[in-house]
């Protein structure tokens, strides 16, 4: 199934008109109210059958549309140095509902068999958020969950912890909120606000790679995602202790 990115919209409630992109092409899909002006439709050229036309407004297309061409797919492993050499802030939106590259953890199978997993030992992802926060940066997270938590958000949360007790400011949000809040609906890094790496999974949650951009368009629509969640997200402790059957 192709899917859509959402980009942006201008619209409140969750109005249109929208644009999203077509992802694994460079086409842009733009959701608004359908042309049924006689005069207007006289004056389009060459109209095929297959063709309709909609109405944006102008605003749409300046704060949204993309202004450089589709960049490609990289490897993580890749932005493995971004982790270490940005200058202030590096923020992450889950949208999730589970990792494959949780799935097939070894601490998810001692998660499975009752072990806590909330104090383990550091790993390089912990020693590296340690090392980073002493120098005054910032790593910040804001998971997406559904009501109930599926078993890959109880794992998560259970685990997150130990990525608080490192240096993380990690916080939960409903789904059903975040949809009221015109969050988008795919996974993210931005950095410094000012480049965003945008996570592509295949159909088993596993990561293919990360798509890397500095496009003003996206980064500013990455930001003020970024704003929201973080306003209407709620602190891991607190979190876990309104949802005591997680442990």
């Amino acid at each position: 199934m192709t899917r859509l990115r959402f980009i942006g919209t201008t619209s409140d409630d969750g109005d249109c008109p929208t644009l999203y992109e077509v992802e694994g092409t460079t086409d842009i899909l733009v959701q608004g109210d359908r042309v049924t002006d006689p005069g207007q439709l006289a004056q389009l050229r060459d109209v095929k059958d297959s063709e309709t036309f909609v109405l944006v407004p102008r605003d749409l297309l300046v704060r949204f549309a993309p202004r450089t061409t589709a960049p490609e797919m990289v490897p993580f492993s890749e932005i493995a140095l971004l982790f270490r050499d940005f200058k202030h802030t590096a923020f992450r939106l889950e949208t999730r509902s589970g990792y494959a590259s949780d799935r097939n953890s070894p601490k998810w199978r001692r998660w499975k068999d009752g072990t806590d997993i909330s104090a383990e030992p550091d790993n390089a992802w912990r020693e590296n958020v340690r090392a980073q926060t002493a120098l005054r940066k910032r790593f910040e997270r804001v998971r997406l969950v559904d009501q109930p938590l599926t078993e890959g958000q109880q794992f998560l949360l259970a685990s997150g912890h130990g990525n608080v007790s490192a240096g993380e400011d990690i916080r939960n949000l409903y789904r059903a909120e975040a949809a009221g809040i015109g969050l988008p609906d795919h996974d993210f890094w931005l950095f410094d606000s000012r480049l965003v790496a945008r996570f592509v999974f295949d159909e088993d949650d596993a990561t293919l790679g990360v798509i890397l951009s500095e496009d003003p368009a996206e980064v500013a629509a990455a930001c003020q995602a970024r704003d929201a969640a973080w306003h209407h997200a709620t602190r891991t402790a607190d979190f876990a202790r309104a949802v005591p059957s997680t442990g």
